[in-house]
């Protein structure tokens, strides 16, 4: 099972004056229980290309197939399409509206006319999957949470859709430090404890880093590299070039290598440059 787009163009307001190219000659397999990260500036197309792939947008040429199926061929394979490719939009708490968590999370299910049995399990499952304790949960206001915990339901309203890939743009936005903590931990622990597949969009080469397998990095609509993250940001200069940058630990550890410090060059996370640091200060030690 796999996500795959094939020679990839969308084109904004064809046929008028404002006609803009989005995305072109993009080709791309994200396979079954890949942690994926997406990068690039804003109006590279990260946007538009994740649409794609639930068929919130259709191609204005080459195709998405989504295991199998290809979006947009069939109008009634639609609907299936978006269940299985779980979209979570910035700011996804905006859109919680019923009076208890339970009921919030249950909306989508209900609406695919399961059985009251399935929707309650559907809804403890989903909780779960995202940190919570349902009991303790389940009967509260979702006005009442922190900014951190909404963010959580909005995913778990997601999550019990039972999508086989969830997309999340810019999940983190508008939180404080905690708020972020609070999800990435849920995210990866979810993509840990399920076979879904995530898709994560975000400016942050930090979260980035910490997280996914792999990176796609885009540019002016196109696939500008491809890698592990080790991988891309090992390439610090074609990121400047294109507007992006690499984590604020790999600056740092840029730097103490340049003022002798004997430690690895590809270091990405504030525990592998801690771990390297002291190693290195033993051997200056001894």
């Amino acid at each position: 099972m796999s996500i795959i787009a094939e020679n990839i163009k969308y084109i904004y307001s064809e046929g008028t004056p404002f006609k803009t190219l989005a995305l072109d000659s993009i080709n791309l397999t994200i396979k079954q229980g890949e942690f994926v990260g997406i990068i690039g500036h804003t109006g590279s197309g990260k946007s538009t290309l994740i649409q794609l792939f639930n068929g919130l947008e259709i191609p204005t040429e080459g195709k998405v197939t989504v295991d199998s199926r290809v979006v947009g061929e069939d109008k009634k394979k639609l609907k299936l399409i978006r269940q299985t490719v779980g979209l979570v939009f910035q700011y996804p708490e905006y859109q919680l509206f019923e009076e208890t968590v339970a009921k919030d999370v249950a909306f989508g299910p209900m609406n695919l006319g399961l059985s009251q049995e399935e929707v309650d399990f559907r809804v403890k499952e989903a909780l779960e999957l995202v940190g919570f304790n349902y009991n303790k949960i389940k009967d509260a206001s979702p006005f009442d949470l922190s900014g951190g915990q909404k963010r959580r339901v909005a995913i778990a309203g997601v999550l019990a859709m039972k999508p086989n890939y969830l997309i999340l743009d810019e999940p983190t936005a508008g939180l404080d430090p905690a708020g972020r903590n609070e999800i990435f931990k849920q995210i990866k622990t979810l993509h840990k404890k399920s076979n879904v597949t995530v898709i994560l969009v975000s400016h942050s080469m930090e979260d980035i880093a910490k997280l996914v397998d792999r990176v796609i990095v885009l540019s002016k609509g196109k696939i500008h590299m491809e890698g592990t993250p080790k991988e891309i940001y090992s390439q610090a200069e074609e990121l400047e070039k294109i507007g992006l940058g690499i984590p604020q630990i790999a600056s740092i550890v840029k730097e103490l290598r340049k003022c002798g410090f004997n430690i690895k060059p590809d270091i990405l996370t504030v525990e592998e440059a801690k771990i390297e640091i002291l190693k290195e200060v033993k051997r200056r030690n001894v």
